[in-house]
């Protein structure tokens, strides 16, 4: 059985409150406590996140984590301007980071292959994890990292805003029923991801060898390639999604939270066939379907009307009061601060971020086996199909394995 590491943070809140044991994940601190944090991965999202954060009182940077050293001193220099001191320290080594005990709360902004390693360490360290989209690289990595931040009582919110940060009362209305029951919708984003064969260069003056082995992590091992530490990685299917879980998580997300469909999953996924089927359809056990494409961003058709960009409004004003939404101030970077201090789940809580990347996933797995899916959406299988059961998952090099 695996014992929580009580972070300082809640070791204070305990003992000020007379808590004896492991009380702390039922707490609620005060509402003025600071809440240390580090980020890793500040590439271009990751330092972007970093100084979102940082524009909340609350939140006290003091250390930054990533194996370029550029970015990582970029990063440190960020912060230390911003407290007007030097006190954040700089790694290369993600667990030197966890292995604080002064840390509550860690960023993760690494490339994609690296999310799910790091929430689970993150979490069996006692920290509570901000991780970017898309969360995780396969279907079991999700279930994985739902399954660790239960375990050890963890906050944790994916990083799609656009959820609702794009569609102003779009969600609301639907939610609330102002096209009647929703039928179908369309959601455009990027294709499946390929095979890197990037071409060998040199490592930039600075970086070591130890350190690029380090970026690789659970990847399979590959020569080094600039574009791959200057957020190129995306197309490649060793390290992501493309771009159906790049633009994928917020657009099915979005999609998928509208419609209420934010906890389940389809039963049918169906590859186009450039005949009968034109999109990649996900159908949802309640008949709904979801395609990929027909539209520039996100099209709702209801029994009632329709909802797409550039098209009136419903008349029926939106009526979903009960519809969940943001905790705090701040969008989705308040969202995750006041989880982090009440403990409830964040909007974009890892169930929900798990299912939107599954679906992601299952329509790359579609795409690359050019034929149709059963999936079962409770025990999170393939139904009949042995050869895409096995896309559900994928091996990582040693020494890095999900425990």
């Amino acid at each position: 059985m695996s014992t929580h590491h009580p972070t300082r943070r809640e070791a204070l809140v305990a003992a000020a409150a007379g808590l004896p044991g492991l009380a702390f994940a039922q707490t609620r601190p005060a509402a003025n406590e600071r809440i240390t944090m580090a980020t890793i991965g500040t590439g271009g999202q990751g330092t972007g996140d970093m100084g979102g954060f940082m524009s909340f009182p609350e939140v006290q940077m003091v250390a930054v984590c990533d194996v370029v050293p550029e970015h990582r001193e970029q990063a440190r220099k960020k912060v230390n301007a911003r407290y007007k001191n030097e006190d954040c320290k700089a790694y290369s080594d993600f667990r030197e980071v966890l292995a604080r005990d002064d840390i509550d709360a860690v960023l993760i902004g690494t490339p994609d292959h690296w999310h799910a390693l790091i929430t689970i360490e993150a979490c069996k360290a006692g920290k509570d994890v901000y991780c970017e989209k898309p969360e995780s690289l396969t279907v079991r990595e999700g279930r994985a990292m739902v399954d660790a931040v239960r375990r050890y009582g963890r906050v944790f919110s994916g990083g799609s805003q656009r959820v609702l940060g794009d569609y102003g009362d779009w969600p609301r209305l639907v939610w609330g029923g102002s096209i009647g029951t929703v039928k179908e919708v369309y959601a455009d984003c990027g294709g499946p991801p390929g095979d890197c064969n990037l071409p060998e260069e040199k490592l930039p003056a600075g970086m070591t060898p130890e350190e690029w082995e380090l970026w690789l992590g659970p990847a399979p091992k590959r020569p080094f390639h600039t574009s791959l530490i200057k957020g190129g990685f995306r197309p490649f299917r060793d390290y992501s999604g493309g771009g159906m879980t790049d633009w994928g998580a917020h657009r099915f997300g979005a999609a998928m939270f509208a419609t209420a469909h934010h906890l389940t999953g389809p039963t049918d996924v169906t590859p186009p066939d450039g005949k009968d089927v034109k999109h990649l359809t996900f159908t949802f056990p309640d008949g709904m379907k979801m395609y990929h494409g027909g539209t520039k961003d996100i099209r709702y058709v209801g029994t009632e009307g329709e909802l797409d960009r550039g098209a009136p409004r419903p008349a029926k004003p939106p009526r979903a009061s009960d519809m969940p939404t943001y905790k705090g101030r701040g969008g989705i970077f308040g969202d995750f601060l006041a989880c982090v201090k009440s403990r409830e789940k964040c909007f974009r809580d890892i169930e929900v971020a798990h299912r939107t990347c599954t679906v992601c996933h299952l329509g790359n797995i579609a795409y690359a086996l050019k034929r149709p899916l059963k999936y079962d959406p409770v025990k999170e299988e393939i139904v009949g199909d042995p050869e895409a059961a096995r896309w559900l998952d994928r091996p990582k090099r040693e020494p890095w394995a999900l425990s």
